[in-house]
């Protein structure tokens, strides 16, 4: 019984984590580019329990893990040429303020006050020459990725991907950090198209049914911890009048 109640409680914990990530997925539905997170839960073997020194089956019968789904968002006309979008695979290059190296889908760009073509927040997008500097001017993209300002070509944006997209890591505002020493592969097959934004790729209702879910398996492990709990009372109750 002592097991069934460790069994219970060591169920719930991921049920917690779940209820989490729809929560953020919701939270960022409407946020251009944004990539769901998902949770994978599995239970443990008892050869698995073995590996991980775990002896005792009840400390925690559960695993769970968080990805991301990198599956692409439908693309939403926005007419702004400094809204773009990747048709493929791949994400757009971006350097920090701090000079780290991010990726992301979002292509809501803007023009800093030195002309520099940006992410709000000072994030510059970069081209195969480095920051790409439009100026004052009107900016057109290409489909293959090359950027004009006024008619001049200034600059050539390919978007770029790593060979473990899992190991990219969230920083928030749909960008991603590539880790050091990951090598950043051109996609040379996709296509940019300017005028567009990538939504996300959340699908709010699917979320909220897996809200519900997650909390009505929630309850039930709740609910047999109690009646374990009760059936230990009485047991105890039952040996102590003895």
């Amino acid at each position: 019984m002592i097991k069934g109640l460790y069994r219970s409680a060591s169920a719930m914990i991921p049920r917690i984590k779940k209820q989490e990530a729809s929560a953020n997925n919701i939270a960022n539905a409407s946020t251009p580019g944004y990539k769901k997170e998902r949770i994978f839960t599995k239970e443990l073997s008892r050869a698995e329990l073995k590996i991980a020194h775990k002896r005792n089956d009840w400390e925690q019968p559960m695993v769970d893990k968080s990805y991301t789904s990198f599956a692409p968002g439908v693309f939403d006309h926005t007419g702004n040429p400094l809204n773009m979008a990747i048709d493929g695979d791949g994400f757009f290059q971006i350097e920090l303020p701090d000079g780290t190296k991010a990726l992301t889908r979002n292509g809501a760009f803007s023009v800093s006050p030195q002309g520099f073509l940006e992410i709000p927040g000072g994030a510059l997008v970069m081209g195969e020459g480095g920051a790409i500097t439009v100026g004052s001017g009107d900016v057109e993209v290409s489909a293959t990725g090359i950027v004009s300002s006024d008619g001049l070509t200034v600059g050539q944006i390919t978007p770029v991907t790593v060979n473990d997209l899992q190991s990219l890591e969230k920083i928030g505002s749909s960008m991603f950090v590539v880790p050091e020493g990951e090598e950043l592969i051109p996609e040379t097959k996709s296509t940019i198209q300017q005028g567009y934004l990538e939504a996300s790729n959340v699908d709010i209702v699917r979320e909220m049914i897996e809200m519900i879910i997650s909390f009505r398996n929630f309850e039930a492990d709740s609910k047999s911890i109690s009646v374990q709990d009760q059936s230990l009372e009485h047991l105890f109750q039952r040996v102590g009048s003895r």
